[in-house]
């Protein structure tokens, strides 16, 4: 995606060549097979703190790399020229398990932990949804109670990336009273005594997604692993979203990036009717379409990191760049696919795995129906 947006550099510019060739050389030739596997190599996270993916945006005192949210989108829009999104989903899964710990840990856990999780060492994960309820986040039901200077930890949690790898699992509890005025955060090493987790291995996409359900039981944690303040868990919730929703935005445009490039070269390939599929007009309107699109959405994007990076809370604007971000994965994947006809309808084909994985990025994080909701309260309507 060419931008000429004032907010890139030659900083931006550098990074995104090494970005590109990196994921070129390291990740697409073997993503196919990793996807059938249901995997990929662990020793993948130390190459991606070594080439500055895992720490962008991240302190420095911490092992990470200051960076912009420019620099956020174009780590997720190279890696996403993989055209595998649950490598991207469990490489980047610190992307949403870490910021709580940045923000809410005391020191000594900061230190204890962040420089592992950003030089690829240690795996680290999010795990808010449960078994009986996704969306609200609210009505949570894991508790955690006060023992002496520990919390014991009981429920469950499902459909969390990195689950099975992780070393530490960010986990939302209920230590007060109902509702959102109830809610921690705490940080569980996984081995922890209690802990357990089970594979969730048949889905839609995201294969090499490691994704699992995780089990407390009567799993003791020190206190300490608290996470900003009893019973006000929630904002720090909120507030991790939002970034979760910028890489989630910033990810989904570049699959339809990907779509665009995978459709309009097979089209000047593919023969038909005794000319290239490309000189059809349906075929070139179908690409114009798609473009348009990827570029307004490239647009928002764009305009809103500006606006966050200048110290700017467009919350409504994160939920509908959102959905326009996922609307346009979709729309871009059904053309690529129609585009590629029968040969879109088999694996090996960027643009096959690409539309399975449409819908988990319209659920996950945030999904279309909240998302909407959420904007036009923070809109007042």
């Amino acid at each position: 995606m060419h931008s000429t947006h004032p907010g890139y550099t030659e900083a931006h510019a550098l990074y995104r060549d090494t970005l590109r060739r990196w994921v070129a050389d390291e990740i697409t030739p073997f993503v196919d097979d990793w996807d059938e596997a249901g995997g990929f190599p662990r020793e993948l996270y130390n190459r991606a703190a070594e080439i500055g993916l895992l720490g962008l945006g991240f302190p420095p005192e911490y092992g990470g790399i200051e960076a912009d949210r420019f620099f956020v989108i174009i780590g997720a829009q190279e890696l996403a020229r993989a055209g595998a999104g649950g490598l991207s989903a469990s490489l980047l899964s610190h992307t949403i398990g870490a910021p709580p710990i940045v923000n809410g840990a005391n020191e000594a856990l900061k230190r204890a932990v962040l420089p592992d999780i950003l030089m690829g060492r240690k795996i680290s994960a999010l795990a808010i949804t449960e078994p009986g309820g996704g969306s609200d986040v609210a009505n949570l039901k894991t508790t955690a109670v006060r023992d002496g200077d520990d919390y014991i930890l009981n429920g469950s949690k499902t459909f969390i990336t990195s689950g099975m790898r992780a070393d530490y699992v960010t986990v939302a509890v209920r230590t007060g009273a109902a509702g959102r005025a109830g809610i921690s955060l705490i940080l569980v090493p996984t081995d922890t005594p209690g802990f357990s987790r089970t594979p969730l291995d048949r889905k839609m996409g995201w294969w090499c997604s490691d994704t699992a359900t995780l089990y407390f039981d009567d799993c003791r944690v020190p206190a300490s692993h608290l996470l900003g303040t009893e019973n006000e868990g929630f904002r720090l919730i909120m507030a991790n979203f939002n970034s979760e929703r910028l890489w989630l935005a910033a990810g989904c445009n570049g699959f339809a990036q990907v779509c665009f490039d995978q459709a309009s070269a097979y089209a000047r390939e593919r023969q038909t009717f005794g000319t290239a599929l490309i000189n059809h007009q349906v075929i070139r309107h179908k690409l114009a379409d798609m473009a348009q699109r990827i570029r307004a959405t490239q647009a928002y994007l764009e305009q809103i990191a500006w606006q966050i990076d200048h110290g700017e809370n467009p919350i409504a604007d994160v939920c509908l760049l959102k959905n326009q971000a996922t609307q346009t994965m979709e729309f871009c994947a059904r053309e690529g696919v129609q585009i590629f006809g029968g040969a879109g309808y088999l694996r090996g084909a960027k643009v096959e795995r690409i539309y399975r994985e449409v819908r988990v990025n319209a659920i996950g994080g945030g999904a279309e129906e909240i998302m909407r909701d959420l904007a036009v309260r923070q809109m007042g309507l």
